[in-house]
């Protein structure tokens, strides 16, 4: 576990020295955020940071980051995966990209329907204390697949066809603890940074905001390697549990 919390680090900060443009991506994103965030005034006081939480403009520049965050699920998944050769993980390749684009737009929807869509609760009818329940259920249960799904997020970035859902839920069992201990170990520290460095920014005096915000910009752009960087580590090492080639197999038709 802990070469595997030590490789995360590693590959993140290997891969920010070798493709300092694509590690910036989400940091630059984030960047424009603070700066609609701080026009709206949510770093002059608490109350100001409240008023700012809802604005449409901000609203839409946090999805713009979302789509950000993603993007190092075909990149930098692709720098572990193939063994920190960095021409290789940012080359735009066949099959793996048109593959990675279907994870990608799987996951922007859901990344829209999050901020912007209409509770599934009420769709189905339900209301009050019911409604609340089954929302932390369906939220449980997606954190649950997402996990069992892992080796197939993986995989495609590869440009392996031949490891689907179905698959990736094979791979995956066995592996679930291991899973969730090392996506804890790649994105809490650096959460934790992010929002400290995000309520330094209200409290601390004005003149200070700006530095604040860029090391936090920055720590996004680590966050979002150290995300993608912990379920990679995780696919690998389940499929290493179960003697298979994330990488390798059948490039053709994507199977279940």
């Amino acid at each position: 576990m802990k070469t595997d919390i030590a490789a995360i680090y590693r590959n993140a900060w290997t891969f920010a020295r070798l493709c300092p443009l694509l590690f910036l991506v989400p940091a630059l994103v984030e960047l424009a955020q603070h700066v609609v965030e701080w026009q709206a005034g949510m770093y002059d006081s608490i109350a100001g940071a409240k008023a700012a939480e809802a604005d449409a403009l901000r609203m839409q520049f946090g999805f713009a980051k979302t789509l950000a965050l993603l993007l190092p699920g075909y990149w930098f998944a692709r720098f572990i995966l193939f063994g920190g050769d960095a021409a290789r993980a940012r080359r735009i390749e066949w099959p793996a990209i048109g593959l990675w684009l279907i994870l990608f737009a799987i996951g922007a929807l859901e990344q829209w329907w999050a901020l912007f869509g209409p509770p599934l609760t009420g769709l189905i009818g339900l209301g009050g204390e019911s409604a609340r329940w089954t929302g932390y259920g369906l939220l449980v249960a997606s954190g649950l697949l997402g996990v069992y799904l892992t080796a197939w997020n993986a995989a495609w970035a590869a440009g392996n066809a031949s490891i689907g859902p179905i698959r990736s839920i094979g791979i995956m069992a066995g592996s679930f603890w291991w899973t969730i201990a090392l996506t804890i170990a790649g994105v809490l520290p650096l959460m934790i940074v992010h929002y400290a460095l995000g309520f330094g920014a209200i409290f601390a005096p004005a003149l200070l905001d700006w530095p604040l915000l860029i090391l936090d910009a920055l720590a996004v752009g680590f966050l979002a390697l150290t995300m993608t960087g912990a379920s990679t580590i995780a696919a690998q090492h389940a499929a290493g549990r179960k003697g298979v080639d994330l990488v390798g197999g059948d490039r053709g038709t994507p199977n279940a």
